[in-house]
């Protein structure tokens, strides 16, 4: 079977496309590489934007996998505008010609944040949306998109992913758990800025294993699917981080624990995974932090920009301007 992934060559991707190789499957990459490469060589590359992919350049894949778009809240804050074409508008039109190119399915980057913030409910997959912020908002509508191309021939998952967190090549420290560990190594302190709120956990390697679940999947499957390792609150995982770091490393970490407001709030329910995906998460925050532990020579410097995508971003953002002004001179 042959798989392109957009935007494989970041976080998820660095970590899910050796899997998928693993096991058979051969795995082509379109994405700008704005975090570089750590791609395995055997990965097959398209350096080139999602838009200017056309339906011949489709025709020869089984599935299409889309990992591409503004990553997160800051990214989006930062770019409203960017932030829903990438989010909205390009997994909207990849999904549009992989079905003209008649691939048979498409599995789509969703994310928990959509529902907002949520009472004290567990919330399913048919519970209502609610998110007032850019980032939220065009994750959704780029669900949306997609979900309604389904069709007997062209199979669409969209995989509403809880915060992800664990060790990946093309590393990252803006996520929750991955930036308390830093903090927690770096100045021996963990910061909870709300320790009520809820949020979705889940390790990179289960977020992995559910995409090749829906790589695997039935072909008649289609549908919106939850994904966690766990539901916690801020505080917990502020609490469990800190207890994993001092038993693995005989260090002392302290808490600070702060009571900001915060508008995203939401726990979530995995049953249609499990039962319709045979997706059974094995992680927790204990399991991540070792993860983190046992890989951490390889990420130490722990101020490096390249490691906050809202860094790279900035960056990328600067020479485009540097570029342009030179151009026009």
């Amino acid at each position: 079977m042959r798989l392109l992934i957009a935007g494989g060559a970041g976080y998820l991707g660095s970590v899910l496309i050796p899997k998928l190789q693993e096991r058979g499957y051969k795995v082509d990459v379109v994405d700008l590489f704005w975090f570089g490469n750590h791609l395995p060589k055997q990965t097959g590359i398209l350096n080139k934007d999602i838009f200017e992919l056309s339906v011949d350049d489709l025709a020869s894949y089984d599935q299409v996998v889309f990992l591409a778009g503004l990553s997160n809240d800051p990214m989006a804050e930062y770019s409203p505008s960017k932030n829903f074409i990438f989010n909205a508008a390009a997994p909207a039109y990849l999904a549009y010609i992989a079905k003209i190119a008649k691939v048979k399915r498409y599995i789509y980057a969703s994310s928990c944040s959509v529902y907002g913030y949520t009472e004290n409910e567990l919330y399913d997959e048919t519970r209502p949306v609610s998110s007032n912020y850019p980032y939220g908002i065009s994750k959704l509508q780029g669900e949306q998109a997609v979900m309604q191309m389904v069709s007997d021939e062209f199979s669409v998952i969209s995989l509403r992913k809880g915060t992800i967190s664990g060790y990946s090549p093309r590393m990252r420290l803006d996520l929750i758990i991955n930036t308390m560990f830093k903090t927690a190594m770096r100045d021996r302190t963990i910061t909870v800025n709300n320790p009520s709120i809820w949020r979705p956990i889940l390790s990179i390697e289960d977020a992995a294993t559910a995409y090749i679940r829906a790589v695997e999947a039935n072909h008649r499957i289609s549908g919106i699917f939850n994904l966690a390792s766990g539901n916690y609150t801020v505080g917990e995982v502020g609490d469990l981080i800190k207890s994993a770091v001092e038993e693995r490393l005989n260090i002392r970490v302290n808490l600070c624990i702060k009571h900001i407001q915060d508008f995203r709030n939401y726990k979530v329910s995995t049953e249609k995974a499990a039962n319709v995906l045979s997706f059974h998460p094995t992680g927790s925050v204990k399991s991540i932090v070792d993860n983190l532990i046992d890989n951490m020579s390889r990420f130490q410097d722990w101020d490096n920009p390249a490691y906050a995508n809202i860094q790279c971003f900035k960056a990328i953002e600067r020479e485009i301007e540097v570029h342009n002004m030179a151009g026009a001179a």
